[in-house]
């Protein structure tokens, strides 16, 4: 079986756009090419590559004709740049919202001033981000898992490390003594993928208390929490840099993620300079690991 690049590269482009229509678009042909161009793809890998839903998914089985076309693109892409024309590499990377708002954001200044890297970030929950490598979505992820995906490589980061807190007022009204009433106080989380508040509760024998805040963005969960709705865990960075305005929680424990780089193994120039910009950043994570010995070897963070 031979597939062809340029029905490859409108797979892609489907995928990415979430429409025929967009795509076409993108790619300056007819809606109609597109199509034909998918359904040849489809005919050549003998199966449905795409479901034709709003936005399209891409299949199981579509999942290695992504990788293999996202792969194609960045070393095409490459190759022009080596030649003297003007092309633009697109570096689509997975990363955790909490990692985003703090370590993360040197590798955002490594690639300022560049005219040949786009940055496509897709911002998910860690311990979830490498199923947009297996999907072919991105070519690299910050996860929590340390097994790699077929085809890539794995290296650890180091430890993110968060700190049950509230703001001042919140932790007086829910002070018991000196104890904490970790079953009754009210918890913001980021999402449903967020857990782990939950193990923090476990800790401490209880469940989630009835009233439980649902806040998906990074700094409003983190204002949230500020302005007294509840109590949530905070990454160790944005707590130092609270101002006062948080206090951790009497007799929590600080809990440690460990996270992990993960990248196709590929010979390309960007993917290893953004490689080394995500090293370089992520070493406030190991030195902060040194100090507090904190770790968590799996699970999930606020993401």
């Amino acid at each position: 079986m031979r597939l062809d690049p340029a029905q490859l590269d409108t797979l892609l482009a489907v995928a990415e756009e979430g429409s025929f229509e967009a795509a076409a678009r993108r790619l300056h042909v007819t809606p109609s090419a597109v199509s034909q161009r998918v359904r040849a793809l489809e005919r050549a890998a003998g199966q449905v590559l795409v479901r034709r839903t709003a936005p399209v998914e891409v299949t199981d089985a579509g999942a290695p004709v992504m990788r293999l076309a996202r792969q194609l693109r960045l070393l095409a892409d490459e190759a022009v740049g080596a030649l003297g024309d003007a092309a633009v590499v697109d570096l689509a990377v997975a990363v955790n919202a909490d990692s985003l708002a703090t370590w993360f954001r040197p590798v955002l200044g490594s690639l300022a001033g560049s005219s040949s890297t786009a940055l496509r970030l897709f911002v998910d929950n860690e311990a979830v981000s490498h199923d947009l490598l297996r999907r072919g979505e991105v070519l690299a992820a910050v996860t929590s898992e340390p097994r790699p995906v077929q085809g890539c490589s794995v290296e650890p980061l180091g430890t993110m490390r968060y700190l049950p807190a509230g703001a001042p007022t919140f932790v007086e009204q829910h002070r018991r003594g000196r104890r904490f009433a970790w079953g009754s106080a009210p918890v913001v989380v980021f999402d449903e993928k967020d857990r782990l508040q939950d193990e923090v509760l476990a800790g401490h024998g209880v469940g989630r208390p009835v009233v439980v805040h649902r806040v998906p963005t990074t700094d409003d969960f983190l204002a949230a929490i500020q302005w007294g709705l509840g109590w949530g865990l905070v990454p160790e960075q944005q707590l130092a840099a609270a101002d006062g305005t948080l206090v951790r929680l009497p007799g929590a424990s600080p809990v440690g993620v460990a996270l992990h780089w993960q990248r196709w193994r590929l010979q390309s120039t960007a993917l290893d300079s953004l490689s080394a910009s995500v090293r370089d950043a992520a070493g406030q994570l190991r030195r902060g690991r040194r100090r507090s010995g904190i770790e968590k070897p799996s699970g999930s963070a606020p993401a």
